[in-house]
């Protein structure tokens, strides 16, 4: 038998609960059982064996709380244990935080010293450097002559701030992003015109046709340019006030003159969509604009030559010297009389006149003693050249003295309009005199419907950010007609409802010189118009090869899918009112050609006075440039550059 010195003694403290005191009842009955089988050995060899363990004597009639003791005091060096620890993982945490914070700060002090080097930088050096660049991207492509001329001038006469270019994309982009930059720049400060709405609708305030969101829309994209725009409307019953925000009277005795008497008007005003709203209140005619409906009324006329003389009256009261007052169809046509003939020479010598024409209504015909309401002269003005109606020499037209009367005039037709807006008949012939003030706008386009990055008809969406699934969209287009499927092959769509003769002939023409071209034709035809439809088959028949296909019914949204998966688009009129074929190929990334060139302006800055060749030249031989027009193509506002276009125009004249 082994001696006591020899038996092992294991100690088993558990720290968990119920468990630790079996575990303890377990090793007192070892050890007695052990201490019993020894005791044949001796009492003295068993004490012996105590002591060599460095044990005390353990008996029978030892107390379980000495054991319960011991347990205790363990537990309580693991409490003090955990609560070191956790108090040194917070220390921890706390010195990681500071040392976080402290490399924010020096990130921060090493930007800013950089920030000081550039300030300290040499600013005539740093000018050369922007004139240079502008060389290399009229060499390399980039720009054309025109527009590097432009800007070469807004970089010495010192309109760009040189504190404010982002000096990183000069020091290390490519000439691409630097013209990019450059492009945008202006746009930051506060160097464009003042223009001045004179208009019945604003949305959302009163949304009745298209002008309201036309209003809103174009004065939010002029602020974004840099311009001070404001808005004018009468404050309707109807108005919901809560959309204005900080809405205030601003003056209670606003005199307007109207039918022979000085009148009293309330004004308020407040800020729609970033826009500064002016509302005009009369406090005499109070039913003026105190009804159910904006417009449908027999005294329409009166109603809003009143408010146009008043908020007239108001501008030139209130000391705004705008350059631009942009009226909007017959509703405030009369302003540019009113203007001309009265207010001119109070203080707004500097200012000029521009109407848009939404359409070309004739309810606006009125006997000739209308306009002494306003305080107009009737018989200075009921002339051919002036007001009186080409048609019907016994009353005035309100419209066609907007269009005589104004600086500038742009013509921006409705989708309703069926393309008949310049065939008016009473106003043809003072369209033909006064040409050379029109402009031509795209009503702009309804971005739910119309947009490549949420095209519900497209097998994959795309964005000027992330244009690879514009390539998805061309092969798909390619299978779903049969064509080689080749996202390299160019592809050249055409949309119309309508062609003429000339125009099918110049088509038949354009479509024969690629023949030895990698090139597709994709033909939508929008009408179901069978002496069309035969006329467009004529094509297919002369023209030899598989490259050609012809569309003649739009099932699910198949046009969609011809304006993404097309590389140009055709279009038989840049100035297309109801199909927009052009507005729709820019924003689908295509780029559209005329077919006969004959009404270029439309996109000059991009590609409006390419032909198909010179097209389909670019994008073989330089597809970076390529890539970057049709990316610039995505981005533009062609609405809004249009008008800004006369605006300038206006101003320098």
């Amino acid at each position: 038998m082994q001696s006591a010195a020899n038996l092992p003694v294991i100690w088993n403290l558990s720290l968990r609960g119920s468990s630790s005191k079996v575990q303890i009842l377990n090793l007192k009955h070892r050890k007695a059982h052990a201490l019993h089988c020894l005791r044949s050995e001796g009492n003295e060899e068993f004490e012996n064996s105590q002591e060599n363990l460095g044990l005390n004597y353990v008996t029978k009639e030892e107390k379980p709380k000495d054991i319960w003791n011991l347990f205790r005091e363990a537990q309580q060096n693991i409490f003090l244990l955990n609560k070191k620890r956790l108090a040194a993982v917070e220390e921890l945490e706390k010195l990681k935080k500071e040392k976080d914070e402290l490399l924010e700060r020096i990130n921060q002090l090493e930007a800013e010293s950089s920030q000081a080097v550039t300030k300290k930088a040499d600013k005539s050096s740093l000018l050369w450097e922007l004139l240079l660049r502008i060389d290399s991207m009229v060499i390399n492509g980039l720009t054309g002559v025109e527009e590097a001329s432009s800007l070469r001038n807004m970089v010495r006469e010192h309109q760009v701030n040189m504190s404010e270019f982002p000096i990183h994309v000069l020091q290390q982009g490519d000439d691409a992003e630097v013209l990019a930059e450059l492009r945008r720049f202006p746009a930051k400060g506060r160097n464009g015109l003042h223009v001045i709405h004179i208009c019945t609708e604003m949305a959302p305030l009163v949304s009745v046709g298209p002008l309201a969101s036309y209003i809103t829309g174009l004065s939010c994209a002029l602020q974004g340019k840099g311009y001070l725009v404001e808005v004018i409307l009468p404050k309707y019953s109807t108005l919901d006030l809560e959309e204005i925000e900080g809405l205030r009277e601003i003056e209670a005795d606003a005199y307007s003159y109207f039918n022979g008497q000085l009148h009293a008007n309330r004004i308020w005003n407040g800020v729609v969509s970033g826009i500064g709203v002016t509302l005009i209140q009369p406090l005499y005619y109070v039913s003026m604009f105190s009804r159910d409906k904006v417009y449908g009324y027999p005294d329409d006329v009166d109603r809003f030559a009143y408010f146009s003389r008043a908020s007239l009256d108001y501008i030139a009261k209130s000391g705004k010297q705008p350059d631009v007052l942009h009226i909007h169809n017959w509703q405030t046509a009369i302003v540019g009389p009113l203007f001309w003939d009265v207010f001119a020479n109070q203080g707004l010598e500097g200012t000029r006149v521009l109407l848009t024409c939404q359409e070309f209504d004739s309810k606006c015909l009125v006997p000739p003693e209308k306009l002494e309401l306003c305080g107009l002269d009737p018989a200075s003005l009921h002339r051919i050249d002036r007001l009186q109606d080409n048609t019907n020499p016994q009353v005035v037209n309100i419209l066609k003295g907007g269009i005589v009367y104004s600086n500038k005039v742009v013509v921006m037709p409705s989708s309703d309009s069926e393309g008949r807006t310049l065939h008016h008949p009473g106003l043809e012939p003072t369209l033909a005199v006064h040409k050379e003030k029109l402009f031509f706008a795209p009503f702009g386009l309804d971005s739910s419907t119309w947009d490549p990055s949420r095209d519900v008809y497209l097998p994959e969406n795309y964005s000027v950010e992330d244009i690879r699934g514009k390539s998805i969209c061309k092969v798909e287009l390619q299978r779903q007609l049969g064509l080689v499927e080749d996202a390299s092959t160019t592809i050249v769509g055409c949309v119309f409802s309508e062609i003429s003769d000339v125009d099918l002939e110049s088509f038949k023409s354009l479509v024969r010189n690629t023949e030895n071209s990698d090139v597709q034709f994709v033909i939508m035809l929008m009408n179901e118009d069978q002496m069309i439809s035969r006329k467009v088959e004529t094509i297919q028949d002369e023209i030899e090869g598989r490259n050609l296909k012809i569309v003649t019914e739009d099932k699910q949204g198949f046009s969609h899918l011809v304006f993404a998966g097309s590389d140009i688009m055709l279009c038989m009129n840049f100035h297309d009112p109801v199909l927009q074929v052009p507005v729709k190929a820019l924003r689908y990334g295509t780029i559209p050609i005329e077919v006969n060139r004959k009404t270029a302006g439309f996109s000059d800055s991009t590609f409006g006075n390419m032909s198909l060749r010179q097209a389909l030249d670019l994008r073989k031989k330089n597809p970076r440039l390529w890539n970057l027009k049709i990316m610039e193509a995505m981005e533009k506002d062609f609405c809004c550059d249009i008008h800004v276009s006369a605006y300038t125009s206006i101003k320098n004249m």
